[in-house]
């Protein structure tokens, strides 16, 4: 089995938009950008025994997306996504589905062992089964120097707690968030009176972290390092919709930083992908080569 794998692990569903259902779920979104970039990629989830279910597995192979994805006795997730007239998505999730229930399994656990970077969020430990197959996976992935393990915390509704977010952040070394999901965390953990990039420079002491990712939508992003601070601007384009895009900026940095590329360039890659993905439909768009193949500035 390859040594190096990049996994993208929790939600599997169907983004049910106003022009029809599109294949969702930042894991699936992340892994497969990962693999456009040239990274073995993987997903981890689980669906259901029903049309949906093997909808989403067709989907992965049409794609050529490696996954494993267990079949389990509950319904594929649905999301029921509208957008603002901005374009921005909201979402309404519905609970009691098939990737609440991922099992940990003999197969994962040896995927975990093999694994290099794992990307998961919060809104796949909502549910006790998945949060401990997370947790779990994570513990078992090895601990050497070159290891990510990405929290893209990805606040969505009441799907989160405190204790959820307090054990992902003690077990990530990179933790990516936004500045309204940072507002929303510095007042559950008490320090809302000082600016966002002291509230960054917190996170990153207390949870002792590799990088935290802070994006601000149209204002920029900035990647934190001990001891140092890159900030890029968010380029001008005309947004077609925004679905997938911070999917697609994780993907683009990850992949940069396991080719070896400096945290600037990495950052830089990061956005100018997320940007694109912004100019097109849907949250899986095939990337021009001009991304693919960029090498820094």
């Amino acid at each position: 089995m390859n040594q190096s794998i990049v996994i993208g692990m929790g939600e599997a569903l169907w983004d049910v938009l106003p022009e029809g259902k599109k294949l969702g779920g930042a894991p699936a979104n992340f892994a497969y950008h990962v693999s456009q970039f040239g990274l073995p990629s993987c997903v981890v989830s689980a669906v259901g025994d029903d049309k949906l279910g093997a909808e989403i597995l067709d989907n992965f192979r049409e794609k050529k997306l490696e996954h494993l994805v267990e079949t389990v006795p509950y319904p594929t997730g649905t999301v029921q996504v509208t957008l603002d007239a901005e374009g921005v998505p909201r979402y309404e999730i519905k609970e009691g589905v098939a990737w609440d229930n991922i099992p940990y399994t003999r197969a994962l656990d040896e995927l975990a062992r093999h694994t290099r970077a794992v990307c998961f969020g919060s809104l796949a430990q909502r549910c006790v089964v998945s949060r401990a197959t997370i947790n779990r996976f994570l513990d078992t992935m090895p601990d050497g120097e070159g290891q990510l393990k990405i929290f893209d915390i990805n606040l969505r509704q009441n799907s989160y707690t405190k204790e959820v977010l307090c054990q992902s952040m003690e077990r990530c070394n990179v933790l990516k968030i936004n500045d309204e999901e940072l507002v929303t965390v510095s007042r559950m953990f008490g320090y809302p009176g000082i600016d966002l990039q002291d509230k960054c420079w917190i996170l990153l002491g207390k949870y002792n972290l590799k990088m935290l990712i802070l994006t601000c939508g149209v204002n920029g992003s900035y990647v934190f390092c001990p001891g140092r601070v890159s900030f890029q601007e968010t380029p001008r384009v005309e947004v077609a919709d925004t679905v997938g895009a911070g999917d697609s900026f994780t993907a683009a940095f990850v992949s940069a930083l396991l080719r070896g590329m400096p945290v600037d360039d990495a950052h830089r890659l990061a956005v100018l992908t997320s940007a694109y993905v912004c100019t097109q439909n849907g949250a899986m768009p095939q990337l021009p080569r001009e991304l693919t193949e960029w090498r820094g500035a």
